[in-house]
């Protein structure tokens, strides 16, 4: 049984009332109006109200009303959906009904043209740049330190999904990927620039290994922006200068643990996101050792620890060493930020554009153990964690000159007790 709807409705002249259900046995087809939609509230059955054309609407006990339309083709009686009123208006749901009625009227099936263009728009989707981009980042960021990976995902993001990001890959041009890099370079940041060009590449090749696209635009773009002028870290390469900054570190006021990362840094000379991510799992104080995974060439470390290096870390064990990190930020599990060492050498006095950063401290050390404390490069190089060319290189392990190194890091800590002290230092004979 229908439901009275407690309105009037006109068709062809004749003036009818009751329900939709006694006006389509009477003969008379009742034409829908948004006022008589709305009207009509839910019940514990459903219901259906007609609008002509095969197009009618169904008011569902949860009270949801969707638009349907029935057709026949091929001798098959078939049903179309065209959404819920009324996201999709009265208005909407008729000219949706004349739609499928042209495709009719040109031997096409309604239905098989929407399923087609369903597959269309989800393969469009999955073929645009900013799913390929994702798809690449989440594949290339497994062996990446996060402080590199997040910087890589903020290019993207900020500069590069907004303009191209629904673009399909193959239509990623080089005019197209010009565009954004002119548009990054003419803020100023150059370097940038660069870098993305190496993205959009590292995407497009994902592209086409996975056969959505045909080539990588950003070879055509070689000579297309400035070049970058390399700049180095800033890093002190004169001892009695370096001797002055050690004192400067010494009458630091700020927090306890940036007190002791800022005095290590210049004893250990690691990456600082590798100081960053030091673990006291990781440290074996009695044996004087730090064994790690380094950040870029992904190998075991080790970093052996001079006697002032330990007592560093001792001091500093009661305020952290309950907790994974050594050196915690402010947020919990967190370590202190990638401008933390450079902000409290700023607080020092120290420029750190210009004078020494705290990665520079890594320069510092190689100039300085090679030139002043003569060690054989080979033993700086490992303890750089840099890779080395050739078969010395191959057969890099951890322990490799380990003996040597441990010896060379407790010269190391001597000399810069020295300086510190304002010791005239002699250059040593070399130490092989």
């Amino acid at each position: 049984m229908g439901v009275d709807l407690g309105v009037s409705a006109c068709y062809v002249g004749v003036s009818v009332t009751g329900t939709q259900e006694e006006h389509t046995n009477q003969g008379f087809h009742m034409k829908l109006t948004d006022v008589l939609i709305r009207k009509t509230k839910e019940t514990d059955k459903r219901q259906t109200m007609f609008d002509g054309g095969g197009l009618y609407i169904t008011i569902e006990p949860n009270g949801s009303k969707l638009w349907r339309m029935k057709y026949r083709f091929g001798g098959k009686e078939k049903l179309l959906s065209f959404g819920a009123y009324p996201t999709v208006s009265l208005k909407d749901a008729r000219e949706r009904r004349e739609e499928a009625r042209k495709l009719l009227a040109n031997g096409q099936d309604p239905g098989e043209v929407k399923k087609a263009a369903k597959v269309a728009i989800k393969a469009a989707s999955e073929n645009s740049f900013e799913a390929v981009a994702r798809e690449w980042f989440e594949a290339w960021r497994t062996d990446k330190a996060q402080s590199h990976s997040s910087k890589v995902i903020a290019y993207l993001e900020n500069d590069v999904l907004p303009w191209i990001g629904e673009m399909p890959v193959p239509d990623v041009t080089p005019k197209v990927v010009l565009s954004v890099l002119e548009r990054i370079s003419e803020r100023g940041a150059l370097d940038a620039a660069h870098r993305v060009k190496g993205i959009i590449s590292m995407v497009m090749r994902r592209a086409i290994q996975t056969e959505r696209a045909e080539y990588d635009p950003c070879p055509s773009l070689r000579g297309a922006l400035p070049s970058v002028k390399v700049k180095h870290f800033a890093a002190i390469r004169e001892p009695a200068k370096l001797g002055e900054l050690l004192r400067a570190i010494d009458t630091y006021r700020g927090s306890y643990v940036t007190r002791a990362a800022l005095a290590i840094i210049p004893l250990l000379f690691v990456r600082i996101g590798e100081l960053r991510a030091a673990r006291w799992a990781d440290i074996d104080l009695d044996k004087g050792e730090w064994s790690f995974v380094a950040s870029k060439t992904h190998t075991d470390h080790i970093v052996p620890l001079a006697r002032q290096s330990v007592a560093i870390l001792r001091d500093l064990q009661p305020l952290t060493g309950r907790g994974e990190l050594v050196f915690p930020g402010q947020k919990p599990g967190k370590s202190f930020s990638d401008a933390t060492i450079n902000k409290a050498l700023r607080s020092l006095g120290y420029d750190t554009q210009e004078v020494i950063t705290g990665h520079g401290f890594r320069s510092t050390a190689c100039t300085m153990l090679a030139e002043q404390l003569r060690m054989p490069i080979d033993w700086i190089e490992r303890q750089l964690a840099h890779k080395v060319p050739g078969a010395l290189g191959t057969a890099y392990n951890r322990t490799q000159f380990i003996d040597d190194r441990r010896r060379m890091m407790q010269s190391w800590a001597d000399y810069l007790d020295r300086l510190k002290k304002g010791a005239d230092v002699i250059p040593l004979r070399t130490a092989g």
